[in-house]
């Protein structure tokens, strides 16, 4: 008979009971439209494996993980070069964890994978709004031609749910139509009380890890030099503490191209705060 004990693949932390669960895990290993460096679909599983290199206490929150009763389902398989079945997949399986009274924690994965949840999502929630973490607009009606773009998730994402619900934070990339866009609108925040507008909204965060300054994520699909640092991060996420979030994701790290493996662990630790923030 074996005795174990046996290394678990799953976050450390986790409520191994997804019944008893208020937050659902979930891998999205998706990066079929990636313009410049692929490599995010490997995320997942790498994140998995190093969150267990981290503590299970956080010192920004004053919180443990068990607190955040979150479930890790894992990943989702997609069947690889088929975005739209892809999407589907995964538009299909956050709606499913919305009927069962849950919340997602999305892993990416390309950024591309917000707009499966958003559309989920916005069945079982009025009042949508979106916070954005990122690098680039991601305003694009299209990129080389194909609508379903990861530089045009955010434009797709606000014909759903409108534009004026929309905040974006760290933005310093785009075409000169998505920063007049983003003007007109006035989508971006550049202090905590911009975000004042959305504290009756259903709030819905994503962080592209490229929001990040290059020295402290260089291991991503399209690094932007003069970002954010990681507790200039994790102060928007205490702010966004005291808003009601109805689900999130974390996505854009292509661990291989980081061999020191650093990337992979700050990625970890976002999530772990994301998480807090969630609780």
């Amino acid at each position: 008979m074996l005795r174990g004990p046996f290394l678990d693949r799953n976050w450390m932390g986790e409520n191994k009971d997804y019944i008893s669960s208020d937050i659902i895990m979930m891998g999205l290993p998706f990066d079929g439209t990636v313009s410049y460096r692929p490599g995010s679909r490997f995320a997942p599983e790498q994140i998995r494996l190093a969150s267990w290199g981290l503590e299970e206490y956080s010192p920004y929150f004053d919180k443990h993980l068990e607190d955040c009763n979150f479930h890790d389902a894992g990943d989702l398989e997609l069947p690889l070069g088929n975005t739209v079945k892809s999407l589907q997949i995964i538009e299909q399986n956050t709606e499913d964890i919305y009927k069962d009274g849950k919340r997602i924690f999305g892993i990416g994965g390309e950024h591309l994978v917000t707009y499966p949840e958003i559309k989920a999502v916005q069945k079982f929630y009025k009042d949508i709004a979106i916070v954005h973490f990122d690098a680039h607009t991601d305003l694009r009606e299209e990129y080389l031609g194909e609508s379903l773009s990861h530089s045009a998730v955010i434009m797709h994402c606000g014909k759903l749910i409108g534009f004026d619900n929309i905040k974006q934070i760290g933005i310093r990339s785009g075409t000169k139509p998505e920063f007049e866009l983003m003007k007109k609108y006035n989508t971006q925040a550049f202090k905590y009380e911009d975000l004042d507008v959305l504290r009756d909204k259903n709030i819905f965060v994503t962080v592209d890890l490229d929001v990040l300054d290059t020295s402290v994520m260089p291991g991503t699909g399209t690094p932007e030099t003069g970002g954010l640092t990681f507790n200039m991060l994790v102060d928007w996420f205490k702010y966004l503490s005291d808003f009601n979030i109805i689900g999130a994701d974390v996505v854009e790290l292509a661990p291989d191209y980081d061999a020191s493996g650093a990337s992979t662990a700050v990625a970890t630790k976002v999530i772990r705060e994301l998480l807090m923030t969630m609780s």
